[in-house]
Formats: C-alpha cells, structure tokens, sequence
C-alpha cells in the first residue's frame, strides 16, 4: 500500500486508469454483444475525464467509506494485511459502482424521460459483479505489483 503523498498519488492514477479501462472495456463490449478485437482501443476515447471522476469521487466519498467500514469491521493489528487490502477494495467498489454508473448513465446511456432511476440501477446490477472481480483479480494485484516495482525510483521510495 502507497505510504508517501507520491505514491498514493501513482498508486490512485494507476487504480483509475486500471479500472476505468477495465470497465469501460466491459461496457463496451455488453453494448456491442461480445468482445471483439477492435474494442480494445475503444475506452482511449473516454479515459481521461472519467479517471478524473473516479478519482475526485474516490478522494471524497468511496475511499473514506471503504476506509471506514474496513476498520470498523478489522482490527489491522490482528488480522493478516492481505485480508484488510482486500475488504479495502471490496468496500471501494461497494460504494465506487453506484456513483460512477451514475456518471456512466448520464453520460454515455440517456435514458428516456422518467427511466434515469430504472436505466441508473440496471447498471450498477450489471457492473458491480465485474468490477469486483477486476478490481479483486486483476486491477488490484496488477497496480500493486507495478507499484512494487516503482519504489524502485527515488522519489516513490519509502
């Protein structure tokens, strides 16, 4: 886990971009009724503004609420790490898919008048199960390992 303002600020860059990417990806694939090749450069398009919604919204809300609820439910001095770094992420997306399928909703679906609500649900039921699984399995263990590898650099260094 980042300890320096420098590495949690590589290490928030790094998650954003893996699970926006990711889902983004999963997305566009449910819409176009299976992955195909040429949907691997699709998410491109649309990564930079919602990486920054995923971080603003994770800065201010998912983290803190991930954060709590871990240590409300853990004591970290009496459980192993790999278990309070997984409920941590478990918790970021618990509370992280709502609001960014919210995002996804308005911008990307426009739903008919009066259906936002129906359209905005659906959603969330179809991407929390992904982004569990991406961010337990792929984005999680990936950016850490990437990050393992960064404090190598000087100024990400403990």
């Amino acid at each position: 886990m980042p300890k320096t303002k420098a590495q949690r600020i590589v290490f928030s860059l790094l998650m954003a971009f893996a699970m926006v990417y990711g889902m983004e990806l999963y997305n566009r694939a449910l819409m176009a009724g299976g992955l195909k090749t040429e949907l691997f450069a699709a998410p491109f398009a649309d990564i930079v503004p919602l990486m920054v919604a995923v971080i603003v919204l994770e800065t201010l809300v998912g983290g803190r609420i991930a954060h709590r609820l871990t240590f409300r439910l853990l004591d970290p001095t009496k459980v192993p790490a790999l278990l309070v770094t997984v409920l941590i992420g478990a918790f970021t997306c618990w509370s992280m898919c709502p609001m960014m399928s919210l995002v996804a909703t308005l911008a990307f679906k426009q739903p008919p008048a009066g259906e936002l609500v129906a359209t905005w649900i659906q959603t969330v039921a179809m991407n929390f199960p992904m982004a569990l699984l991406w961010q337990l399995f792929v984005a999680g263990p990936g950016v850490r390992a990437v990050m393992r590898l960064l404090r190598r650099i000087p100024v990400l260094s403990d």
